[in-house]
This record gives structure tokens, sequence and C-alpha cells, in this order.
């Protein structure tokens, strides 16, 4: 049964705890500047499978890696094109996640569905971007819901589902909007859209021509 800790609990010392069971690859349910995410050490193979678990996600669908700088995000790819460097500059920190060739042997094929990329996203407030700066390691995060199950947003839905699957759950109350984030890859310098979301696509066409492709989650 996860341990819950409300927003009004929320200190130091806990910020330190989670942070640590994150490392230790626990699984924590928490508050996004989107929606609520299921996160865990994206090192760690056995933890990312157990994210699939909870969720009953298919396993040919990728998760989504939280990180708190570049320094993270430089960890886990080879090279970053012209135009990913400016989607980076122009979004980041922000709702859109960057679909990169990722490192070989760096990160469990598990959380990139046996492709050769990881699918990043820069987060610069709330209380995750404090855990993951405190444990100094990118976390995968998907939304906080069964697959096929309504977005991650309303917190007694959260608990119902996955109380019994988690380690901790952060109660922050309902979050008001369920727009996830918009998911690109670059390829030749243009902008596929992957999945729709906070960042349109005409937002998108200012940085560089759009690619149609068909939607990846």
């Amino acid at each position: 049964m996860a341990k819950i800790i409300q927003k009004e609990e929320m200190n130091s010392a806990q910020i330190l705890e989670i942070a640590e069971a994150l490392k230790n690859g626990k699984l924590i349910v928490f508050p996004t500047d989107t929606v609520y995410g299921i996160g865990t050490n994206a090192f760690d193979s056995v933890a990312c499978e157990k994210i699939y678990q909870a969720k009953n996600r298919p396993k040919h669908k990728p998760l989504l890696v939280l990180i708190s700088d570049i320094s993270m995000l430089k960890e886990m790819v080879n090279e970053i094109s012209l135009t990913e460097q400016k989607l980076m500059a122009h979004f980041w920190p922000g709702s859109l996640t960057i679909k990169f060739k990722k490192k070989n042997k760096i990160l469990p094929d598990i959380i990139s569905a046996n492709d050769d990329y990881v699918r990043v996203r820069m987060i610069k407030e709330g209380v995750i971007f404090k855990i993951i700066q405190t444990a100094k390691i990118p976390i995968v995060a998907p939304s906080a819901n069964l697959s096929g199950s309504l977005t991650g947003t309303k917190i007694e839905n959260i608990k119902r589902e996955l109380e019994d699957k988690v380690d901790y759950i952060l109660d922050y109350g309902d979050i008001e909007s369920d727009i996830t984030s918009t998911i690109v890859q670059v390829e030749k310098e243009e902008i596929m859209i992957l999945r729709e979301g906070k960042i349109t696509k005409e937002e998108l066409a200012k940085i560089a021509p759009i690619k149609e492709e068909d939607m990846e989650l």
C-alpha cells in the first residue's frame, strides 16, 4: 500500500526520502506541469518493468523520461541536432517531449520499447523538479492511470487505481487540465509530431518545417 503524502506535509526531509526511494527503484505518483505521472529510476530496468505492470501498459508503448537539467540529457544521447537545439531553447523547460537517438547501453531497452530512441522532457517547476534535482537521476514518467483509462488528473481516481501498486502518492489535489505534453521527433531538420498536446503545430512550425507522421502514442 502506498504512503500518501499531502501537499501541506511536503518538506525537505520528505523530498530527500522520496529522492532516495526513486534511486532505489520505488514507484512514485506525483503532479507535473501537465498531469499526474507515475515514475521511477530511468536507469533501473526492473523498476521500469514495474511501471508497465502497475499501469497494465502494453510493452510496445515507450516511456517518457523527465530531466531537471541538460547534463542528464547528455548522459543519454550522443548528439543534438540544430533543430533539436532550437526546440529545446524555445520550449524547454515545458510541455514538449523530444524523441532523441539514445546512447548504447545507458538506458534499459524496455523504456524505449526496444527501439533506438529516448523520449525526453525537461521540467523546472513543482515538487517533482525538486525531487529529480535531489535524486540527480532522470525518471520515467508516463501518466498516472491504468492503460486505457482517463488521464491522471483526479487524485481520488489515481488512488483507487494505483494505491496498491506504487510506493508513494504525492497528493496535490486534482489537476484541472488533462492535456499532456506534445511529442516530436526531428528528421532531416523537419519536425514530426508524434503526439499532439500542449504545444501546438502552429507553435512548432515557427521553429522548423512540419513533416506529417502517424501518431505514436
